[in-house]
């Protein structure tokens, strides 16, 4: 992968000459999700461009371009990096409590008016791009399994759900649902109440034991 040898600094601190700083790969990944996040934040999705993430990344469209295809690629990948999951999940020692904590932190950050807006408008150009839509399908498919699914493994060990409930298709149901309400109600954010229902309503009779 060829060097990004955009300019850095101005002529009055270089002397009259502009100076250029090598970087490679990963770094300006990051320099460029950094400021497309920023300006998704600050701008929302409509005044999203990438000449200003460029701009704003120190460096070039043609760069930018060679990682992703389309403004709308670049802004599911910033909106990803403004929604990423938690590091430590819940652990109250009781499942309903658990997800409902998840769910409350993952609302949070959906309901983000950076947040809500971007996957608005991402749903508005999926309608009318094939490979975006796949992608927030996909996107929608795993979300959050991996904590979740350590929630369940939890709740199954305790005796709480059924082993046969451990699976991403099922762990996957309360963030899809959170995401549905989202899209559905606007930058009005999710209620607790809507949060319980989907948790009591929903999930839970999806996973809990079968009384005998």
């Amino acid at each position: 992968m060829r060097p990004d040898t955009t300019p850095r600094g101005s002529d009055a601190d270089t002397g009259g000459a502009v100076r250029r700083t090598r970087r490679r790969g990963e770094e300006v990944e990051r320099a460029v999700l950094r400021a497309a996040v920023d300006e998704l934040t600050e701008r929302g999705y409509d005044g999203f461009t990438m000449d200003r993430v460029a701009a704003r990344a120190g460096t070039n469209k043609t760069a930018i371009y060679r990682r992703w295809s389309s403004r709308s690629s670049l802004a599911l990948a910033a909106y990803r990096e403004m929604v990423a999951r938690p590091d430590d999940p819940p652990d109250t020692g009781d499942l309903r409590s658990d997800v409902i904590e998840l769910l409350r932190s993952v609302a949070d950050r959906l309901a983000s008016p950076s947040g809500a807006g971007v996957l608005r408008g991402l749903m508005m150009d999926a309608r009318r791009d094939p490979e975006l839509m796949a992608a927030l399908r996909d996107d929608f498919v795993r979300s959050e399994p991996g904590t979740m699914l350590i929630l369940l493994a939890r709740a199954v060990a305790r005796g709480e759900a059924r082993p046969e409930a451990l699976v991403p298709r099922v762990a996957t149901v309360p963030v899809a649902l959170l995401r549905d309400e989202l899209t559905m109600r606007g930058p009005g954010g999710i209620s607790d109440e809507t949060i319980a229902e989907i948790v009591d309503l929903v999930f839970l009779p999806l996973v809990r034991p079968v009384p005998r």
